[in-house]
């Protein structure tokens, strides 16, 4: 159905409720789920269903029901978070429908009710509930998108953080599972002892093998309770390493206005997106897997030149643009994209420093996915906020710019843009914008940071100096000359002379 189609079918009949009793008059206004939900049973248990997993993997399994595949690898969403109650009440009373909504570049909206999460559960209501799902044979994979900073392993060390307050309770003699690690390795041990076959562990995080990095942290949590289960979990479930990518701010009421006008459908919590979609996953599933690449997932034997090019090059980029374009008055991504300095700074940095560390990417030519990775940034409606780029930094720049970093350094070349990038960061942790306006910093390091980045006027080097994020890094010379420079302009002359004069 056309966008005028759409908006005048839904400007000319009432606004309905989205559940499963009114998808059939909904069908007149944009694509709704023909196939028959009750027919599809859970074969994906997903931990975090938030707007990326509801725009990304759930469309691509929806699409996939659409053409009468995938029957038996419908979602059941799991909460484990207090935040996660939201949703789960959104998904109760919407039959787990939600309205995925397009917004093109050139102002177009395409709009389509995904219908692929069947159930979801919430573990503080009912752990075991969520232990029999994950434990049932019909479950045959276990996905992810827990964040960053979700698998609790150390940046540096790659060791699992056995002190965390959570896990430390879940690892108590007779703890009902409370988080991620708990639930899915206790669901393992009841898998092997019923003598069923391990589910596929399959995360979807931004995250340097990503796969690698759940295995760690599954049989680490795994090897300080049961080691013997932790040697059956490292010999027998397969972690495959993915790649991820779309654009999916957080949901406005604008975006629910929206929803409403233009389809005539009142939604509790839509989730809109831009038209890019990429998902690379290696092909390493021990129960087997819906045909994803039938709706676009390239299906590889190696991510890792995959996610090296999304991770520093556009999740990098992201970070080039939020600190500066914060301080320099921007909101929004789009904004920031559409400033030619700060936008020839992105392009830049990826050119100078970011794409000399990367190897040869199958298929992929480089010049044409930087381009596109601007024209991406600069769609003006998508609204992606500079604030939600800037969340969670201590998590993303030692994954986005610091490997990059080192490898440069290691091979004696410049960083010193890459350097500027990081002191924008400080400069925007100290919490107070140029206009001396407040900054609501969301971190989970927020209180050292932004201590360390207000000690600036008496020790400019205290926030590189925080160990846990940067390593050795505040000693290397090569980075701390760039990095002064730029903190000290920064201050001096603001940001948008900075980064103006960088290029």
């Amino acid at each position: 159905m056309s966008e005028a189609t759409a908006t005048v079918a839904a400007s000319s009949a009432a606004v309905l409720p989205l559940r499963a009793e009114t998808l059939v008059s909904l069908a007149g206004r944009l694509p709704v789920p023909q196939y028959d939900r009750t027919a599809v049973t859970t074969g994906v248990v997903h931990f975090g269903v938030g707007g990326f997993h509801r725009a990304h993997q759930a469309m691509i399994v929806d699409r996939l029901l659409s053409r009468g595949e995938a029957t038996d690898f419908g979602i059941c969403g799991v909460g484990v978070l207090e935040s996660d109650r939201r949703i789960r009440d959104v998904l109760a009373k919407q039959d787990g429908l939600y309205t995925l909504v397009v917004k093109h570049g050139d102002g177009t909206v395409d709009g389509r009710v995904i219908g692929s999460i069947v159930e979801y559960l919430f573990a503080p209501d009912d752990p075991e509930a969520v232990l029999e799902k994950l434990a049932a044979p019909a479950t045959r994979i276990v996905s992810l998108t827990i964040t960053e900073g979700g698998y609790n392993v150390d940046p540096l060390t790659g060791l699992f953080d056995a002190s965390d307050a959570a896990v430390m309770r879940d690892l108590t003699s007779g703890a009902a599972p409370a988080t991620v690690f708990g639930l899915v390795t206790e669901a393992l041990r009841r898998r092997r002892d019923r003598a069923i076959a391990p589910f596929t562990v399959m995360s979807c995080d931004n995250i340097q093998g990503n796969g690698h990095t759940a295995a760690a942290a599954f049989t680490s949590f795994a090897r300080l309770h049961d080691p013997d289960l932790a040697d059956w979990i490292a010999e027998t479930v397969a972690f495959p390493n993915t790649m991820v990518d779309r654009i999916t701010p957080v949901t406005t009421d604008a975006d629910r206005d929206l929803v409403r006008e233009r389809f005539g459908i009142d939604d509790l919590w839509p989730v809109v997106c831009e038209p890019f979609l990429q998902w690379v996953i290696e092909d390493e599933f021990a129960l087997g897997r819906p045909a994803y690449e039938e709706e676009g997932a390239q299906i590889v034997a190696d991510v890792e030149p995959y996610e090296l090019m999304k991770l520093r090059l556009l999740n990098a980029s992201h970070q080039a643009l939020a600190y500066f374009g914060y301080l320099a008055g921007y909101r929004y991504a789009h904004e920031a994209a559409a400033d030619p300095a700060l936008a020839r700074l992105v392009r830049e940095y990826m050119t100078r420093e970011a794409q000399p560390t990367l190897a040869p990417v199958p298929g992929v030519d480089l010049e044409v996915y930087k381009a596109t990775m601007l024209e991406r940034f600069a769609n003006p409606f998508v609204r992606d906020t500079l604030a939600r780029l800037c969340a969670e930094s201590s998590d993303r720049i030692p994954k986005f710019i610091l490997p990059a970093l080192r490898d440069r350094i290691a091979a004696g070349g410049d960083v010193s843009l890459g350097a500027a990038i990081v002191a924008s960061w400080a400069r925007y942790d100290e919490g107070e914008d140029e206009g001396g306006q407040p900054i609501d910093i969301v971190d989970r390091l927020k209180d050292d940071l932004t201590a360390r980045a207000r000690r600036y006027a008496d020790d400019p080097e205290a926030f590189v100096n925080q160990r846990s994020v940067f390593g050795e890094l505040g000693s290397e010379e090569r980075f701390m000359r760039p990095y002064l420079n730029a903190l000290r302009s920064l201050h001096e002359h603001g940001s948008r002379e900075t980064y103006a004069g960088l290029v």
